[in-house]
């Protein structure tokens, strides 16, 4: 066989595309279609998304500088040094169209008679709330660090904000500096009473900074001004070798060390004086492979996804009930219904309740001998975990595998596993050396003297509160060909050095690559025995170097993929002689784009798959995940037609390809807005 020469070019850097999402999500923020405060919440998105990609995926290319390698390799041919200073050099460019983005929002909110208003602009009518409010609710919870040459500075937590303070003293001859830490236990947004109808909101920030002198009356100086910093650490789990520390502690305790990981940014406002700046970064010992972003008068604009509503419902997105699944009632027997046939749940389009009835119902129901599921996440207050600490507690045998190493879950998730555990349920934490990323759950139930299994597959967590904003598949099932195989996966999770094989399901680490694989080369024969062929497949993100060769391989063949991916995408679509078969488009919008949903024609009688994984290494090589089958036909219709949609979106559809300039697609058809359509869709399938 002929080797194929790839272009040089032939991936895109992971990380770079991870920020070409991000600008999509800032994309969001400036669109003058979203309503106003939503574009407020989509800069804080925007924010927040940084802060987490500083944390991990630059301090991973950082220490991979450290250790004195050259990583071209898995860096899709870029050096990890050259990396660190294009990222920094992007970081900064959309940091400024971040301002500028923020500027003209609240030129927009003003028309709107809701002003932002700093220190220096606050009226007389204002000073006695503001001052009350500082004394009642500031002050007691006030964090301040005294800095001096001889102390050292103590350890700033990781995407704090700190206003740091400068006070000169003996007529500038000397100065004194300080840190005011902006604390997370105080609302960012002071609302201040409104005048005239009109709405006034201060930052916590602007308002220490109009009540200094109340902070630091002690020192006599002659002047004194703040400036807002902020460092950002390495969020790698680094863990210990104890050998009498359980696998909780050693967790939890890597979890608390995040605290003191080593810096990886630091942003100030551009407006500090030098000399201040320079103090602060050697107390810090900031080095030249930390990123350092010039920022403006105020960091962790993540605050803004909690931007208050005002009562102004009219700059919000109007809020939809998620619908009911035809002819599945809340108000009966699940087991009964699924027992005849499978349904599908489309969260947030559909109600995550049933996932909640579907737990609740097998926690009460004597029939239910056991009950195993997976958890990665869960909401802060969830009904999942109660409804499986009220089975173990009405004699039910309950297995939990819990994902302990949930990234920036995990003490949320050490803690349930602790309550779960004092009630009786049995745990599982995961399989050495692979995070536990597959979203199942299955139900043994006695009938007739003998055990039938119930159960449901899903592409996300099992978790009410991003159910409301993460658009997610979940399958309901009696089917006992494809709850067999995942019973076997939780075989797995107790025996793991046995391997086992699967007849339905689709798993990592061991069969992902190999299956799909085989897959994407029956759509290759079939092209090539003039048959039809295609691939659709929608994911979150995509940076498998041999997935990308695959698909390039399928293209060639003349097989026509599309792809709908959320995120990072490796993948260089429409290059002619390598990928010109291939269409990417990426969805920004109101809800977070989370199923993962895998069809190949397979001569006009589709394979379907939905599934927790993407098309990333880590989730073929080093996760536990599952993807399941369709095989009732009337859902796989359904799924069919939902790709549809969201491959028809010409309204919020960005197209990805080599110039990552993400365009929006132009299209004359009519407007479609998928996630509203897709809302549309199944209001109408309730009707017919």
């Amino acid at each position: 066989m002929t080797k194929i020469e790839k272009p040089n070019n032939s991936y895109i850097n992971r990380e770079i595309s991870w920020l070409q999402f991000n600008a999509r999500v800032l994309q969001e923020a400036a669109d003058k279609n979203v309503p106003l405060i939503e574009r407020l919440r989509f800069l804080g998105i925007f924010s927040n998304n940084l802060d987490e990609f500083f944390k991990v995926r630059y301090a991973t290319v950082k220490r991979i500088i450290e250790a004195g390698k050259d990583a071209k390799s898995v860096l899709g041919g870029i050096k990890a040094k050259e990396l660190l200073e294009e990222i920094t050099q992007i970081v900064i460019v959309k940091q400024s169209e971040s301002l500028k983005i923020l500027s003209n929002i609240e030129k927009e909110l003003e028309k709107e008679n809701i002003f932002i208003i700093k220190e220096d602009e606050i009226e007389k009518s204002q000073h006695k709330f503001i001052k009350q409010y500082f004394i009642q609710k500031v002050s007691p919870a006030l964090v301040t660090i005294i800095l001096s040459n001889e102390i050292d500075l103590p350890n700033l937590k990781d995407s704090a904000s700190y206003l740091a303070v400068k006070m000169a003293l003996n007529n500038d001859k000397n100065f004194q500096y300080a840190l005011i830490e902006i604390s997370k236990t105080m609302d960012r947004f002071v609302v201040l009473p409104e005048q005239n109808g009109k709405s006034y909101i201060i930052m916590l920030d602007d308002l220490l900074r109009y009540c200094l002198d109340d902070i630091f009356n002690i020192f006599k100086y002659d002047s004194i001004s703040a400036h807002m910093i902020k460092i950002t650490r390495d969020a790698e789990l680094d863990f210990e070798s104890d050998l009498s520390k359980s696998f909780i502690e050693k967790i939890s305790d890597s979890v608390k060390h995040r605290q003191i990981g080593e810096p990886v940014r630091f942003v100030y406002d551009k407006t500090i004086d030098l000399e201040t700046l320079n103090f602060l970064m050697t107390k810090m010992g900031i080095d030249s492979h930390d990123s350092i972003i010039p920022g403006g008068r105020y960091h962790n604009r993540r605050d803004y996804m909690g931007f208050p509503s005002l009562g102004r419902t009219d700059l919000l997105y109007a809020k939809i009930d998620p619908l009911p699944i035809k002819n599945l009632s809340l108000e009966a027997s699940i087991f009964d219904s699924v027992a005849k046939k499978d349904y599908l749940l489309y969260a947030p389009y559909q109600t995550f309740a049933y996932v909640v009835k579907f737990l609740r119902e097998a926690a009460l129901d004597p029939k239910v001998k056991t009950i195993k599921i997976t958890i990665y996440r869960l909401a802060e207050i969830s009904h999942v975990a109660s409804s499986l600490i009220n089975a173990a507690k009405n004699g039910k045998k309950v297995t939990v595998s819990i994902e302990i190493q949930a990234r920036f879950d995990e003490q949320a998730n050490i803690d349930y596993a602790e309550q779960m555990q004092n009630e009786g349920v049995n745990l599982i934490f995961g399989v050495q050396g692979l995070k536990v990323h597959s979203k199942m759950c299955v139900i043994e139930r006695e009938e007739n003297t003998k055990l039938k299994r119930y159960g449901f597959i899903s592409t996300g967590n099992f978790n009410e509160s991003t159910a409301r904003i993460y658009t997610d598949y979940t399958l309901f099932t009696s089917d006992q060909r494809i709850l067999k195989d995942i019973n076997k996966v939780f075989n797995f999770f107790e025996i793991n050095y046995k391997i086992y094989t699967y007849k339905h399901i689709i798993t990592s680490p061991h069969y992902t690559q190999k299956k799909f694989f085989k897959l994407i080369d029956a759509e290759i024969q079939n092209k090539k025995a003039g048959k039809p062929a295609y691939i659709r497949l929608k994911m979150n993100s995509f940076s498998s170097f041999k997935m990308a060769d695959k698909l390039y391989e399928a293209s060639r063949a003349g097989v026509k993929i599309q792809m709908i991916i959320r995120g990072i995408c490796c993948l260089i679509p429409g290059v002619k002689g390598m990928s010109e078969n291939i269409e990417v488009i990426s969805i920004v919008d109101k809800f977070l784009e989370h199923t993962r949903l895998y069809m190949f024609c397979n001569n006009n009688d589709p394979k379907v798959y939905i599934s927790s994984a993407d098309f990333m290494t880590r989730n073929i090589e080093n996760r536990v995940e599952v993807s399941c089958p369709i095989y009732d036909e009337d859902i796989k219709k359904e799924l069919i037609e939902t790709f549809n949609i969201s491959w028809s979106d010409n309204v919020k559809a960005r197209i990805l390809n080599a110039s990552q300039k993400n365009e929006y697609r132009k299209s004359k058809a009519p407007k479609v807005r998928s996630q509203f359509a897709l809302y549309d869709y199944y209001l109408k399938k309730l009707d017919n």
